[in-house]
């Protein structure tokens, strides 16, 4: 499952209902705070998500602010894993960004590229959840993909992206993506809008995979607990 919450959207506990009702052994979050601001109570969304499911939970900061009280707790909002499955290793890796919290800012590399290795009853599968740049010039987000696209270009394990790429299936600046993975959203299985929520029209949240997998299922699931609507996909992982 792929879910950009929005923050909770005013309300965590639905967030959390939303995603208990469809009962996903991986969730890859984007847009959650930790202590960041008033909009979410500076609450600790991760654990207060993992706690609420029974899941094993990673963090990865996009920004990672002083506290205005000065306290040692900073202030962080990024993306998140969620895990019914053992997460043996993981990393808070870079992308180029340009960053929302400097009015002069130029794009550089920043961290929230988060990349975890899941046991699977015995296989590691190597996970990556992303939140690519939103603005409609595709420059950044081109560049993102790319670096992205990079990163697993050598890698072995089956892997799944999951993310919030803010472009369209056909959009140019994610194409490289493709190059080694394949969308997991069957063409038969209707649009697979996500965004805005209420009517959306946009479909801009992925589940992307490799070959080592089969996809049995998938649904974008009507919730108005957040902005987006979330991506569930079931998938089947070969062992031959």
């Amino acid at each position: 499952m792929t879910y950009n919450i929005h923050a909770g959207h005013g309300d965590l506990a639905r967030t959390a209902e939303a995603i208990r009702a469809l009962s996903p052994d991986m969730v890859a979050l984007q847009e959650v705070d930790v202590h960041w601001s008033e909009r979410s109570g500076f609450a600790d969304q991760v654990a207060a998500l993992a706690s609420a499911l029974g899941m094993e939970a990673r963090f990865a900061p996009i920004y990672s602010l002083p506290n205005r009280d000065n306290s040692a707790v900073p202030r962080e909002f990024g993306v998140a894993l969620l895990s019914r499955h053992h997460i043996v290793a993981w990393r808070n890796d870079t992308l180029t960004r340009l960053s929302t919290q400097d009015s002069n800012a130029t794009p550089a590399r920043a961290p929230g590229l988060l990349e975890a290795v899941v046991d699977l009853h015995g296989t590691r599968v190597r996970v990556f959840n992303t939140h690519l740049d939103y603005r409609a010039d595709p420059s950044v987000r081109r560049r993102q993909a790319g670096e992205m696209a990079a990163a697993i270009r050598g890698l072995h394990e089956p892997l799944i992206v999951l993310g919030d790429l803010n472009a369209p299936p056909d959009a140019p600046g994610i194409a490289t993506l493709f190059e080694r993975l394949r969308d997991a959203w069957p063409s038969d299985s209707g649009p697979g809008y996500t965004y805005p929520a209420d009517t959306p029209v946009k479909r801009i949240d992925y589940v992307l995979i490799s070959h080592d997998f089969r996809v049995i299922g998938a649904r974008v699931p009507s919730s108005d607990a957040s902005d987006h609507r979330p991506v569930v996909v079931d998938l089947v992982l070969n062992r031959d």
